[in-house]
């Protein structure tokens, strides 16, 4: 029989109809863990490939150590489990960051205990030491404190502080009390850990950017100075000198520090200029007017403000551009590929607890935003913010909420308390969230390059090669290659100090077996201490590498 096109298209068509559709691509996805975290994760660092510190503050959590509730709890980003850590003095809003050897500081906190937990000790000189530990389980790891001779030189409630180019810490603002809402107690200072002088710093930044600068969102530039935003203003602050250069101010009366939470973070750095740009997304635009004046459904904002950290970036001032939705609280979290995250928050309200007349329950805020979006910095204005393919995360995560990217290349997200105890059960909008999920990427789901060795330490200014594996559908010619240098930072308060995202040129051999990739110049570019290097080729995320970028040494070391 002689076969017509015509006489084939039933059959075709058939054929078609039968056959099996092509899986969907992979897409983001919530996991929620089994375990729950016992305490309220508000803070979280990660500070080995497989553990996360987290700290609440000393309450009544159900998470029992000693006879006692914690405030301190080691995640095990391997098995999602969690154990207590024994801490001494009250954790409650405080920062933290790694040091140049690898040591993990947690400095400030609350001066208060709390009724039927005697374990607790004034935190607001606080200093927590967790020195690296070897134990992958966290076996024998534990936090060091002794409160008599360790300690900060003023009180310290609500300071930020992150790793700078000597590899010690800044430690900056806070106040002296527990404040009600806004900061009229204040420490208008800086300090060092460890400390480098006998007094703190006076600043006048501080002092001009009251009563909303609690946790001032601070950056440490790839020339040593450090960028801060507190309230509406901003400054590029000389530690050598000690001296500031006043920038402009957020546009629009925007407010973006507590208890007026935006979120900030500095974008990626390049070669061969690492030219220096901070983004802040989020709070509010008002004047810090009395608490019994505001609402809980005062809207949040939906601006984004950049600015680049050049003379010609300075003069042109802050671009503005808008998220899809308003969010107070929000936090940013970079991507190893360079794009940031935009995660948690509210659509109103404000930060602390029940001061404002009509709080939902306790909450200043409400309407969660539960659907997180990404930002693409090297996008045209106006088409960088997307929320396409995101799922929603069913768990609101508002004011004591914490996220960090992990070495596994996914986020981890847990907390939000806007209460001042455990508070739980029916009818409660907005409880103490003991849930743990993790924001697991696309990536995660299809072949990932490997990182198969990588060296303990890498020196600055140096060229490296290491053997990697790479997929079969991830060597075409032309494939985009990044290599990205993280510090992972430290998660409060709707800010993530320390996050660092430097890139290295790389290059992949013909055989797709090895990576050289060439470290950055100077401990300016990326403070001496431990990092996580990602490899990506075309949007896939490898595991990380963890790695002591530097000697290792203890701070101060100018490397």
């Amino acid at each position: 029989m002689k076969w017509t096109s015509l006489s084939l298209l039933p059959l075709l068509g058939s054929l078609a109809a039968a056959a099996p559709s092509a899986p969907d691509a992979p897409g983001w996805r919530f996991d929620l863990k089994a375990e729950r975290s016992g305490i309220v994760a508000l803070e979280a660092i990660v500070v080995s490939p497989t553990l996360v510190i987290f700290f609440d503050r000393a309450s009544d959590d159900p998470l029992q150590i000693n006879n006692h509730s914690a405030w301190g709890a080691l995640w095990n980003l391997e098995t999602s489990t969690v154990k207590p850590l024994d801490v001494l003095t009250n954790s409650f809003c405080a920062s933290g960051a790694l040091l140049s050897n690898g040591t993990m500081a947690s400095v400030g906190g609350d001066p208060r205990g709390f009724p039927g937990n005697p374990a607790i000790h004034p935190g607001n000189q606080g200093i927590r030491i967790f020195e690296p530990c070897a134990s992958p389980t966290g076996d024998g790891c534990t936090l060091f404190e002794d409160p008599a001779t360790l300690h900060l030189l003023e009180d310290r409630w609500y300071p930020s502080s992150i790793r700078i180019f000597d590899g010690s810490l800044l430690i900056a603002g806070g106040t002296h009390v527990n404040e009600n809402f806004y900061n009229l107690h204040p420490a208008n200072s800086f300090e060092f850990f460890p400390p480098k002088e006998s007094t703190p710093r006076p600043s006048a930044f501080l002092e001009r950017s009251l009563p909303a600068n609690l946790f001032p969102r601070i950056f440490a530039l790839p020339d040593g100075k450090v960028f801060m935003v507190a309230n509406n203003q901003s400054i590029i602050y000389d530690i050598e000198a000690n001296t500031e250069r006043i920038l402009p101010d957020i546009p629009n009366n925007v407010r973006v520090t507590n208890p007026i939470d935006g979120s900030a973070i500095l974008l990626p750095l390049s070669p061969p200029d690492y030219v220096p740009e901070v983004l802040v997304c989020g709070g509010t635009q008002t004047d810090p007017i009395d608490p019994s004046l505001l609402s809980s459904q005062t809207p949040a904002t939906t601006q984004c403000s950049r600015i680049t950290l050049t003379e010609e970036g300075i003069a042109r001032g802050w671009e503005v551009e808008h998220m899809l939705e308003p969010r107070t609280m929000p936090e940013l979290v970079h991507l190893p590929n360079g794009q940031v995250l935009i995660a948690n928050g509210a659509r109103s309200g404000f930060a602390a607890i029940k001061q404002v007349p009509d709080a939902i329950g306790n909450s200043n805020s409400d309407h969660a935003v539960l659907v997180p979006s990404l930002y693409t910095p090297d996008a045209p204005l106006g088409q960088r913010i997307s929320n396409a393919g995101m799922p929603s995360s069913g768990i609101a995560r508002v004011y004591h909420s914490s996220i960090t990217l992990t070495p596994q290349g996914n986020f981890l997200i847990a907390g939000s308390n806007p209460n001042a105890n455990t508070t739980v059960g029916p009818g409660i909008k907005f409880p103490s969230e003991f849930r743990v999920q993790t924001l697991d990427p696309p990536f995660m789901f299809v072949n990932r390059p490997k990182i198969l060795s990588f060296p303990q330490k890498l020196a600055f200014n140096k060229s490296f090669t290491v053997p990697i594996s790479v997929p079969t559908e991830l060597t075409r010619p032309g494939a985009k290659i990044q290599v990205s240098l993280m510090d992972l930072g430290f998660s409060s308060h709707a800010f993530h100090s320390s996050a660092r995202l430097v890139f290295m040129d790389a290059t992949i051999s013909r055989d797709h077996r090895s990576l050289t990739f060439t470290t950055p110049p100077n401990g300016r570019v990326f403070p001496p201490g431990p990092a996580t290097v990602f490899l990506t080729i075309d949007d896939v995320t490898s595991e990380g590498a963890w790695v002591m970028m530097g000697s290792g040494r203890p701070p101060p070391t100018l490397e």
